[in-house]
């Protein structure tokens, strides 16, 4: 490792979106105060290429942000100096590529830090950087000081509960460092001199050790934390990876976003973009759920504006209690599925109030909003949603945009899908009308001669099996046939013809299907004997 020759504290510019862009202005924030303490400067590097061609990987990185962008923003927020290293063609976004001509950059220059933003590729880019120069490396640095030249790092240890101050045993050379960003706030103030340097690069060589199997671009959809009407949080008392998947299901089904501590982002549960508390985002929600969180000032600072909070926690005594409006003295993994169960079904009750006055044409947020925000808030596409209630997405648009009233038997296909009893939806009056109905229909189906009930006394539950028996080249004749619910029929004997709609299914011995039962549809035998088939009716 070569002696260190500059006072220059340098940051890695990640190029590869506005975002990422924007986390490495963060961070050079920091370096600027750093250098004013040593009486050094403060530098961007920037890798790319200022060739944009429309060639495979420009393609992907689309989203990439331009050499000259970069490096006027960079100035602007306070960088002394930018380093350009430009590879005169596009590089692959991969660590193993960067890592080699940014070591051989800073092993030639020297500068006394070297600086990365805590992402996924910034961890990995300064971990391969360091070990090409046989450097120092401190990860994950909350804040970062100078004492008499010497570098002073303040990063969490056990679990985020203390905070260790980590230093170079070798301060001869460059050390690495990755740091928090959203410790940090980024400057608008001109470096000085403020001036673009370029240094040259040899060609790239990629790997060829690493071979892609596939690749796929994520769509962009911007998840605003800080707007959130609900936002659940997720801390260390939840204990694994598994456990904090609760708490997004419990977002998911708010309509809400998910939020956590420090010890879940350095643990990798969740991304750091959700960290919340005072070196990351302020949340002012209508509603917010803290699990497993102890209630370290760090923490409630960022949630303080929050108008209710509700605290989850096994231990009564924490200190999370003292700031919630509300508390629960629960373990998380036995507590949060049954209240998950009970938000999905207060969720469907309200869209049923909504269907309900839709078509009264009474006041409220829609049937149809309220449709697409439960849909966005599982992360659905129409297509999904379409695929998971046997609906087509032309249907769904239609259902959304308010321009249909959808039958209930929709709602019924959507708690499916949600798996949630149908019958949440249903008021008392519903469900009394629904009893009578069903108890009527079993009635008369058990004294026509071609029904044999399987469920006797089954006239008010949900499900009841019956024997259907269809005289050989005839139509069955439906008794009390239309209901809301499903109905399963499986062939025992015979061929049978099966019509929904105007769609008809030929169904042989130990074949079987489903189907709305509100969606008119007729049996009939085509074989020379009796057709007999098991049916299944569900209703809510």
């Amino acid at each position: 490792m070569k002696k260190r020759t500059a006072k220059e504290i340098w940051v890695y510019g990640d190029l590869r979106n506005e975002r990422l862009f924007g986390l490495s202005l963060k961070v050079l924030a920091k370096a600027r105060v750093l250098s004013e303490s040593c009486s050094g400067k403060a530098a961007m590097v920037l890798l790319g290429s200022s060739d944009l061609s429309d060639n495979e990987e420009s393609v992907l990185l689309k989203e990439t942000i331009a050499l000259q962008d970069a490096s006027r923003q960079s100035m602007a927020h306070g960088a002394d100096f930018v380093y350009v290293l430009d590879d005169k063609k596009m590089m692959p976004p991969r660590a193993d590529v960067y890592a080699k001509p940014l070591a051989e950059t800073i092993q030639s220059r020297a500068p006394m830090l070297m600086l990365f933003p805590v992402t996924d590729f910034g961890k990995e880019l300064a971990a391969r950087a360091a070990r090409i120069n046989n450097a120092g490396l401190i990860a994950e640095c909350l804040d970062i000081q100078m004492d008499n030249d010497k570098v002073v790092a303040k990063c969490p240890s056990w679990g985020g509960r203390i905070m260790a101050d980590n230093t170079f045993s070798d301060t001869s050379g460059t050390g690495y460092a990755t740091v928090m960003p959203h410790a940090f706030q980024e400057v608008e103030a001109k470096g000085d001199p403020g001036i673009e340097k370029a240094i040259a690069i040899g060609p790239v060589e990629v790997p060829g050790n690493i071979k892609l199997l596939s690749r796929t671009k994520e769509p962009f959809e911007e998840k605003n934390l800080e707007d959130a009407d609900f936002v659940v949080v997720g801390g260390a008392g939840l204990g694994n990876a598994e456990n904090f998947g609760l708490v997004r299901e419990l977002a998911t089904a708010l309509g809400g976003e998910v939020g956590a501590t420090r010890p879940p982002v350095l643990l990798h549960w969740v991304d750091e973009e959700r960290l919340i508390g005072q070196t990351g985002k302020t949340v002012r929600p209508r509603l917010l759920i803290s699990i497993g969180t102890s209630g370290a000032v760090q923490y409630t600072a960022g949630i303080a504006e929050a108008d209710t909070i509700v605290a989850i926690n096994r231990d009564q005594n924490a200190p999370m209690f003292e700031v919630a409006d509300y508390g629960v003295v629960a373990d998380a993994k036995t507590f949060l599925p049954l209240f998950v169960d009970k938000v999905k079904q207060a969720t469907m009750r309200k869209l049923a109030d909504a269907l309900k006055d839709s078509e009264d044409a009474g006041a409220g947020e829609s049937f149809g909003a309220k449709v697409r925000k439960l849909r966005e808030a599982q992360d659905w596409s129409l297509e999904s949603l379409a695929g998971a209630t046997g609906e087509s997405p032309e249907f769904l648009e239609k259902v959304e945009q308010g321009d249909m009233t959808p039958p209930v038997g929709f709602l019924l296909r959507l708690a499916g899908a949600l798996k949630i009893d149908p019958a949440t939806f249903l008021s008392r009056e519903d469900k009394a009308l629904i009893r009578d109905m069903r108890a009527q229909a079993f009635t008369k189906r058990t004294q026509d001669y071609s029904y044999q009930t399987l469920s006797p006394g089954a006239e008010n539950d949900h499900l009841r099996a019956f024997m259907i028996t269809i005289e050989p080249k005839q139509t069955h004749k439906p008794v009390a046939y239309k209901h809301e619910g499903e109905e399963f029929i499986f062939v025992m004997e015979g061929d049978l013809q099966l019509t929904v709609a105007s769609k008809t299914h030929h169904l042989r011995p130990g074949e079987s299907t489903h189907f709305n039962s509100d969606t008119p549809h007729k049996l009939k035998s085509i074989s020379d004997d009796q057709t007999r088939c098991l049916v299944v009716l569900y209703t809510p």
